[in-house]
């Protein structure tokens, strides 16, 4: 075999290799284009996440309320935290303790208070997010190798959209005349399938890759304990504002509707969306919600006995770098306006998704073509060639007179 034909075939084996890592990027594609939309998919399929209204007029229950329906429903338990999603058809998960030490999350309709059904620990929606962002891959000393293999891939989906668009030349004529023939071929079909997702995906390669890079550049500084967050050490309450109960009761505490009503007025805006009842005594009543940027949390830590707001974390309280990174996972998962932008975001990601299949179909024919030219040219050059044949006495002998 001759050098060039040995280079030829390590190519091949060079290229075949490659076959796993695009199933690897294909399926982590699918994966977060199901994940954007997972919740709703549970919402299809379970009827205990609906909200279903008794009446066409129903409103919503408030904090207090729901609190009330809940103990009046189960007296001994425990409430932690109460979640308001942000789309007004699911229903309320509430996380619950009961006294033999179980924890679980309840789905709460918000118009009757009403206990619709318990939360599996690892539903459809926890295990498309895991699949995507860690490959399942335990935590078990800081982020899994899982983490840091799915967020590698940011790096060369950044590349490979830079290079792409030095490659296609005037990209933009795609937008114009966009071309999908569908007549002349499958390696013409997908090669201008590929082409055109590229190019009405621009937007949201950009998007997907950079974000995917923060996750990389989280779990490093995570791995270190570096921090870059601004958000104050809350104090816990002292010891001389807690109220004493002589029959050996919780102290009484304000109502939840009042202390949203304390962070509401002082934080204009403010839109809370969770509660977390304290967990001590001496522990804070802790909402959050959206302000006017609807991609970061503002929260506040308010007094459970006084109503008073001891510490908030604000939009004004961030800042450059922290509203560029705290916007990074909304705007990958696309969980920030609702369903619309989650409906947006899944298109988009089935159009990369089919991006990636094409390539991996354009690719796998041409190393296979590649692949099958290869061996006919060493099945050719082993083929032992013919002797060659004697030249006839007479003739030999007509030639030596001839001039």
């Amino acid at each position: 075999m001759s050098k060039k034909s040995r280079s030829k075939i390590w190519f091949l084996v060079h290229s075949w290799l490659a076959l796993p890592i695009w199933f690897f990027v294909l399926i982590v594609c699918v994966t977060g284009t199901l994940a954007v939309v997972s919740q709703e998919i549970v919402w299809l399929a379970n009827p205990d996440v609906r909200a279903s209204k008794p009446s066409d007029d129903a409103r919503p229950l408030s904090y207090d309320q729901v609190v009330a329906a809940i103990k009046q429903a189960e007296p001994t338990t425990r409430i932690e935290t109460i979640v308001t999603p942000d789309e007004s058809h699911f229903a309320l998960s509430v996380d619950v303790s009961y006294p033999d030490g179980r924890n679980v999350t309840v789905y709460v309709n918000p118009y009757t208070g009403v206990i619709q059904g318990v939360s599996p620990a690892f539903d459809f929606k926890a295990f498309t997010r895991a699949l995507h962002g860690w490959w399942l891959v335990p935590f078990t000393n800081g982020y899994s190798w899982g983490w840091y293999l799915v967020s590698l891939l940011g790096l060369p989906m950044l590349a490979s959209l830079i290079t792409g668009l030095v490659v296609y030349k005037k990209f933009w004529k795609g937008f114009l005349k966009p071309t999908l023939r569908i007549r002349h071929g499958a390696r013409i079909f997908w090669g201008d399938l590929h082409r055109l997702s590229g190019i009405w995906s621009i937007w949201f390669i950009a998007v997907i890759s950079i974000t995917g890079i923060w996750f990389l550049i989280r779990a490093i500084l995570g791995d270190n304990q570096i921090s870059i967050s601004s958000e104050p050490i809350v104090p816990v309450i002292a010891r001389e504002q807690v109220p004493n109960s002589a029959d050996g009761n919780p102290p009484p505490m304000i109502g939840l509707d009042q202390a949203i009503s304390t962070a509401t007025s002082r934080i204009p805006g403010f839109d809370i969306s969770f509660v977390s009842l304290p967990s001590n005594a001496y522990s804070h009543l802790y909402v959050g919600g959206r302000g006017w940027y609807p991609l970061m949390y503002q929260t506040a830590n308010i007094n459970p006995y006084t109503g008073t707001l001891d510490t908030a974390h604000l939009l004004g309280d961030r800042n450059a770098l922290e509203f560029v990174t705290e916007s990074m996972r909304p705007l990958h998962t696309g969980d920030f306006g609702g369903i619309w932008v989650k409906l947006i975001w899944f298109f988009f990601g089935l159009v990369l998704s089919m991006m990636v299949l094409s390539g991996l179909l354009i690719w796998t024919k041409r190393t296979a073509l590649a692949t099958a030219n290869a061996l006919k040219r060493e099945e050719k050059a082993a083929r032992p060639r013919p002797a060659a044949r004697p030249v006839p006495a007479m003739r030999a002998e007509t030639s030596e007179v001839q001039p």
